[in-house]
Parts: structure tokens; C-alpha cells; sequence
């Protein structure tokens, strides 16, 4: 006999995980597998506390039990896991919830990232104390680093800033409008060197640039591997390399596509 769907609570146990709902919500889509067990179509498994078991990864069922109520996908920036959470709506047999990744599969597809480093030396003279009323002239020499980066992908921007401790996206004026994430990324750093003092680095208006917090970067070559990490995790793969196409870690200029 079916079941006719009600406001009333309904908790489910996905995979270890527990959700509260309605069976309204469940049977959003009366065609698909949720629709059908909530509406009496065929048995459930309940757990030891009486929940509606299910045997399935409870991570990407928030997003599914949120697309049932609301009819939107709203993912969160950089979302990682679309082949798992289109998986998952397979086996629900959410077929509008399907059309819509494929959908976001087939926009999203192609896109291009290229990234140029510049660099450039230079020579920091600076006082150094020897004793009381006693300085001497010192000089070291250090190198700028500045790497602008265009990706029609803004969530691959925002992850690689996400890895380097940079802001993302930049914040709009307080009583200005919202903005889209821009497609444009434009960073510089310039590593101490050891005989340089903290407040003449200081002085100079420079920073370091960390990856995850405890690397530092201290050349082009370390930064490359790290944008290296996240476009190849986002299925980039590289079209262009120069000047030296054998040296991928000292090029300077990289271009990416996926497909």
C-alpha cells in the first residue's frame, strides 16, 4: 500500500551519517529510488536507533536531501567530489538532479589557465649594528618575484590561493557591489635572505609566500610546482611550456587547457 508523503520528521542514517527531513522532501521526485521507498513502494532498513538506514556515502547525500528541497544545486566553491556526487544521484535515480550535472559537466569542461613569472634582482643596502654608536654598511642581494595568472576557471585561482594563504577573491568596497570571482590573479614575493635584518625586510614592503603554511616558496621554480599540483588535481594538463619545454620547473611561461 502507498504511502501518502507528510511534514512529518524523518531521520535517515547515510553511511554512518544522520539527516533529518520529510518524507514530502524524500519523494520530491516520485520516480526516483528515494521516491519510491518513502512512498511504501518497496521494505526499508532501519538501525539500531530506529533510523532509516542506508547503505551509502553520507558526505554527498547533504547535497542531494538540499537539491530535493530546493531544487538548486548549490555547491560550494571549488567542489571537488562531482564524479562521486554524480554517482550518488545515479543510485538515487534523481534524474533532474542528473541532467544538471551533466549540464555543469559539459560548461565547465573546457577551460584555459596560463600563468607568466617575472623576476628580477636586486642589490638592498642597509645599516647594520656592531655595537653601541657603531654601523656599518652592509649590502645582500635578493630577488622580487611577481606571477600573473588568467584562468576562465576562477575556482582554480581560488584554490591555488587557498594552498598559498592569499585572500579570495579580493573584497569589494564595503558599500560597494558584490563582484564575481575575476578571472585575473596577480602575485608577488620576494624571499629574505638570511644576512638580511627582519625590519630592513620589513622596510621594503615585501613578503614571503608560504604553501599550506610551512613551505616557503623561495623561487619561481618552487611556485611552479605548486600550480603544478592543483591544475593537474583539476584535470588541467599542460599545452605550452617556454623558454625550455624539458625544464617544466624553470619555464616562465605555462599555458594549460582541459577538455
Amino acid at each position: 500500500m502507498l504511502r501518502t508523503p507528510s511534514l512529518e520528521p524523518v531521520s535517515l542514517n547515510v553511511g554512518g551519517t544522520l539527516y533529518t527531513t520529510s518524507s514530502e522532501t524524500l519523494t520530491r521526485f516520485p520516480d526516483s529510488m528515494l521516491g519510491a521507498m518513502f512512498r511504501g513502494q518497496f521494505a526499508s532498513s532501519r538501525d539500531q536507533m530506529g533510523n532509516v538506514f542506508i547503505d551509502r556515502d553520507g558526505k554527498p547525500f547533504r547535497h542531494i536531501l538540499n537539491y530535493l528541497r530546493s531544487c538548486h544545486l548549490d555547491l560550494p566553491e571549488g567542489y571537488k567530489e562531482m564524479q562521486l556526487l554524480k554517482r550518488e544521484a545515479d543510485f538515487y535515480q534523481i534524474k533532474p538532479l542528473l541532467e544538471e550535472l551533466a549540464g555543469r559537466e559539459r560548461a565547465q569542461g573546457y577551460a584555459l589557465l596560463q600563468c607568466n613569472i617575472l623576476s628580477q634582482s636586486q642589490t638592498v643596502h642597509f645599516n647594520q649594528k656592531q655595537g653601541p654608536l657603531n654601523y656599518t654598511l652592509s649590502t645582500c642581494s635578493l630577488t622580487v618575484y611577481r606571477a600573473r595568472l588568467f584562468c576562465t576557471c576562477p575556482g582554480l585561482l581560488g584554490l591555488l590561493c587557498s594552498r598559498l594563504g592569499c585572500p579570495w577573491p579580493p573584497q569589494p568596497a564595503p558599500d560597494g557591489p558584490q563582484r564575481q570571482p575575476p578571472c585575473h590573479l596577480e602575485l608577488h614575493w620576494g624571499p629574505r635572505p638570511a644576512e638580511l635584518p627582519h625590519g630592513e625586510y620589513g622596510r621594503l614592503g615585501l613578503h614571503q609566500l608560504w604553501a599550506q603554511g610551512s613551505r616557503e616558496l623561495r623561487d619561481g621554480p618552487a611556485f611552479v610546482e605548486e600550480l603544478l599540483e592543483v591544475a593537474l588535481g583539476q584535470r588541467f594538463r599542460v599545452d605550452s611550456l617556454l623558454p625550455e619545454p624539458g625544464d617544466i620547473l624553470n619555464c616562465t611561461s605555462l599555458r594549460f587547457l582541459r577538455y
